[in-house]
């Protein structure tokens, strides 16, 4: 019953989305991947999500934005690692609007990534932080600690999971996605095999690519996540250390007493 009740607040709890739920059952199929950032010692991969940047700006922001992330923080530690030279020629094929010039101009890497181009189409910023709550059908804070944030998982398998059945239902065509709550979705599958090509080489087809662009939307959500997990491993330590200073000093200043009693 607590497991049901579990299920179905998370469910409740769901991404908004540019595809309104249709009426009608289906269960979430979201299956659990071994992302290199999961875990509390795991780091971000760079080429990963220097290829996740890439399905995001051909295929994604043509209706996506991601007004909270700042370009500059492309070239940071922890982060696709851009050159500085490449964040800056990335920053010009947007364009932001400048309030003191009254008028849009080119976007420099000071500037946030432009916000969606539909009004229907959600901000992808926070997309995996909305969903860190699920991990697996019962999103246990065990799971989430040991096996990962649970935000890429639901990303990569909404992306995985058209089954390429639709219906039409006020005038609106929805999509069959088992991953989605519902199990039907406004949103036309984004991605298909070999939908972007990769000057690496690297495997492109809808595997591979929904596991890149989810582990970068995982970085836009929390791009701080390696800094917090060291300083988290570095508090670990230092209060382990002072437990046993503690208690050595503890037992050093009650000695002549816990002594002086047995004589």
């Amino acid at each position: 019953m607590i497991k049901k009740l579990t299920l179905s607040a998370l469910v409740a709890l769901g991404l908004g989305t540019s595809g309104a739920m249709a009426a009608g059952g289906g269960e979430q199929h979201i299956e659990n991947i071994d992302f290199s950032f999961d875990g509390p010692f795991g780091a971000y991969d760079v080429n990963q999500l220097q290829r996740g940047l890439q399905i995001y700006t051909e295929v994604c922001a043509a209706c996506h934005g991601l007004k909270y992330v700042a370009i500059r923080t492309l070239g940071d530690d922890g982060g696709p690692q851009l050159p500085e030279d490449q964040v800056i020629e990335y920053a010009k094929q947007f364009e932001v609007f400048d309030a003191d010039l009254d008028d849009f101009r080119e976007a420099t890497p000071v500037d946030h990534f432009p916000e969606s181009n539909l009004e229907t189409a959600p901000d992808l910023s926070l997309m995996a932080k909305k969903r860190a709550g699920f991990h697996g059908p019962y999103g246990l804070g065990i799971n989430q600690f040991f096996k990962g944030m649970g935000g890429a998982e639901y990303i990569a398998a909404l992306l995985n999971g058209y089954t390429g059945e639709t219906k039409e239902q006020a005038g609106v065509t929805f999509y069959e996605n088992t991953a989605f709550p519902g199990g039907w979705i406004a949103m036309a599958p984004p991605l298909d095999d070999e939908s972007v090509e990769f000057v690496d080489g690297h495997a492109n087809d809808l595997h591979h690519l929904s596991e890149d662009v989810s582990a970068f939307l995982m970085w836009t959500a929390e791009p701080k996540m390696m800094a917090r997990k060291q300083a988290g491993f570095a508090g670990v330590l230092f209060l382990t250390l002072l437990s046993v200073l503690l208690y050595l000093t503890n037992k050093r200043l009650w000695a002549p007493v816990k002594y002086k009693n047995r004589d």
